[in-house]
């Protein structure tokens, strides 16, 4: 497993990220748009949507929403590597004026569990908040990505992963940097371990990716303890940035790697309250990020008083490679 130090400056880890544009103006974002599906036109990534080069750049019948989704399927599908003259400008200036439109969350402002959920035991109620909402709009010092082992985002077209809405709203760089990674490593990430890269254009600094187990619904033996492990070491990798004092959780491995929600919610909980224990004060806030109803609700039934929550399961030797979804 690659360490920090091996890829740091290979990324630019440390620096802050500088667009190559600034945001446009709201009324410019249509043109913007259009002028990318033209510059991208000659991507090798267009025939995998079942499009012709002079589709993109002929796009009068077109209208603005059509035009940006037909971006994004791009954007998805798309490769690795350096794009044409010019668009990287172009990218910068859609994708900050697309952020300074979205509503942008700051994490002090939520409140803890302790305040929202008197009742609840949970022993790191202080220190943690339970927040459903997009955690693209999250200003997190660190949001996590669920990722999967070949560790470039997901490339199926307007895919409802959070792999693939991470991505997209950083833009494509962040597919690079993870390529860098991923390629400096020599191999694909294990399940239970993380990387960490810059946010780009998400309001986080920096995006954390883990590996989750894929368990279609019915864990096996070890999922337990694998699904542990990728808390653990996000929390890990994130405490050895000296300046990250805020990270938010999605709800690994409940998407489409299909981990039962009630479960994982009640792993997540007591390896994070496990971790805190032994790291005190290192964090100012942990955030348990959830999109759906029912992913809090499994959440709020773990954090109920007298909920059963085994103690975190030990890291097994050997866990195997999750594979791409």
């Amino acid at each position: 497993m690659l360490p920090p130090a091996a890829y740091r400056g290979a990324i630019a880890l440390d620096e802050p990220f500088r667009p190559a544009a600034p945001p446009a103006p709201a009324d410019r974002l249509e043109d913007l748009v259009r002028t990318a599906l033209r510059m991208l036109s000659g991507d090798p990534a267009v025939p995998r949507l079942g499009l012709r080069a002079d589709s993109l750049t002929d796009l009068g019948a077109i209208d603005a929403a059509t035009a940006r989704r037909l971006l994004r399927a791009l954007l998805t599908v798309r490769a690795p590597g350096p794009l044409p003259d010019g668009a990287t400008e172009v990218l910068d200036a859609l994708l900050g004026a697309e952020r300074r439109l979205r509503p942008t969350v700051s994490v002090p402002q939520l409140p803890t569990i302790e305040q929202e959920l008197a009742h609840s035991s949970f022993r790191a109620a202080r220190h943690t908040t339970l927040w459903r909402g997009d955690i693209t709009t999250l200003a997190a010092d660190a949001v996590v990505n669920a990722a999967n082992s070949a560790l470039l985002g997901c490339f199926q077209p307007l895919h409802a992963c959070i792999d693939n809405a991470i991505h997209s709203s950083a833009g494509p760089r962040l597919r690079d940097d993870c390529a860098t990674v991923i390629g400096l490593q020599g191999s694909s990430e294990p399940t239970g371990t993380a990387k960490i890269t810059r946010g780009h254009h998400l309001p986080a600094r920096y995006v954390l990716h883990t590996v989750g187990p894929v368990t279609d619904g019915t864990p096996r033996t070890g999922d337990a303890a694998a699904l542990a492990a990728s808390y653990r070491a996000c929390l890990d990798l994130a405490a050895e940035v000296d300046t990250l004092r805020t990270l938010a959780f999605c709800a690994v491995s409940t998407g489409v790697f299909g981990y039962p929600k009630d479960e994982a919610a009640r792993i997540a909980l007591h390896t994070v309250a496990d971790w805190l224990d032994s790291h005190p004060d290192r964090f100012d806030r942990i955030v348990f990020t959830v999109f759906g109803a029912d992913d809090e609700s499994a959440y709020r039934r773990a954090l109920a008083p007298g909920w059963p929550v085994p103690r975190t399961p030990p890291v097994p030797k050997g866990t195997p490679h999750a594979p791409h979804p």
